[in-house]
């Protein structure tokens, strides 16, 4: 009876907790919307240029050489705008729109809120509408932990294998990928592979193809991680079938079942519930490590934000790389706490 209401109880405050979660949502959505609504326009934003730049910016467009450069960055609740111009007089005007108001971004708070935005769309390529360094990370992500699993159960199930001719490889693989850097690995197999055996990573795919480069870095990196994540997830994946009750096994080989049915058929099945949780860790572990292939140019969110710095001299620019981390983490985060409760072994 007391464990009733006990459930009644967790049941009634389960619902209350996901009603207060939604009318929190809605009513920053509502916020959001409304100040996006009212958020000063493109030509608002380039009317607040000074009367001198005012007249460089009409000078330019009866001139085939242009002195002024203009950036307009939105970011669904606010713009930021920014004037500048080169040579011996050089003039930089910002400014950042908020809440149907233009302030000036030349110093203190509304410089670091321009800065932000500006390095935060630049990061997320929103003129081109697609989120590029995000894109690459969670693709690698995903294709590495998918690699992780199949590799990791087959090195599992090896090593657990009586045969020692089978185990003892497995368990050295194990060892030498959990016991070495992931960035060193990743080294290994871009630049020391194409050392030994005499190739390039740019030549598995068309010498015309301009992106090339790139994409052989990506399969380089895939690879790095996808060993790398399968001798982790063999352990987890050991561990998991090793959680299983004896009688199990004794009751399979009653039943007349082989080995190969038993972990088939009964083992592993079983086993699964209990990978979910250090698989999803997994997951949000890798999609974290991902950020170390800046080290070979692969353009993900670092590596994006290394490139922004650089040009505009301001380390301010890893801050909205954080916060995309982090909002990307919390998501799947989110994701997988949803999975692990329905999937819980302990209900």
């Amino acid at each position: 009876m007391k464990s009733f209401f006990k459930n009644l109880f967790d049941v009634k405050n389960w619902k209350k907790k996901t009603k207060i979660t939604w009318i929190v949502v809605l009513c920053v959505l509502a916020v959001c919307c409304v100040l996006s609504a009212i958020k000063p326009s493109e030509a608002d934003m380039k009317l607040q240029a000074s009367e001198q730049m005012q007249k460089l910016i009409q000078a330019d467009e009866n001139s085939t050489r242009k002195h002024v450069t203009v950036t307009y960055n939105s970011l669904i609740i606010v713009n930021y705008c920014s004037f500048s111009t080169s040579g011996a007089s050089e003039i930089n005007e910002k400014y950042v729109g908020f809440a149907g108001q233009v302030f000036h971004a030349d110093e203190g708070v509304g410089k670091f809120v321009g800065q932000m935005v500006n390095y935060t769309y630049r990061m997320l390529g929103c003129g081109e509408n697609i989120l590029h360094g995000a894109k690459l990370t969670l693709l690698l992500t995903t294709l590495t932990t998918l690699i992780g699993v199949i590799l990791g159960t087959l090195l599992a199930l090896g090593k657990i294998s009586r045969n020692k001719l089978l185990s003892k490889p497995c368990s050295a693989y194990i060892f030498f990928f959990r016991g070495t850097p992931l960035l060193i690995q990743l080294f290994v197999i871009y630049y020391s592979l194409p050392a030994i055996f005499g190739f390039a990573w740019r030549d598995l795919f068309d010498a015309a193809d301009n992106q090339a480069v790139y994409k052989g870095a990506f399969i380089a990196a895939l690879i790095a991680y996808g060993l790398n994540s399968g001798a982790y997830c063999a352990e987890i994946v050991r561990a998991a079938i090793q959680s299983i009750d004896k009688g199990q096994h004794e009751a399979a080989k009653a039943l007349g079942l082989s080995y190969g049915k038993t972990m088939r058929l009964v083992i592993i099945p079983q086993s699964v519930r209990r990978m979910v949780p250090p698989i999803c860790n997994e997951f949000i572990m890798m999609l974290k490590d991902a950020s170390l292939v800046f080290a070979i140019s692969l353009m993900d969110i670092t590596t994006i934000s290394k490139n922004i710095m650089t040009s505009e001299i301001s380390y301010i620019v890893f801050l909205p790389a954080l916060i995309i981390y982090l909002i990307i983490t919390a998501f799947f985060t989110w994701i997988f706490n949803a999975v692990e409760k329905k999937f819980s072994l302990y209900e």
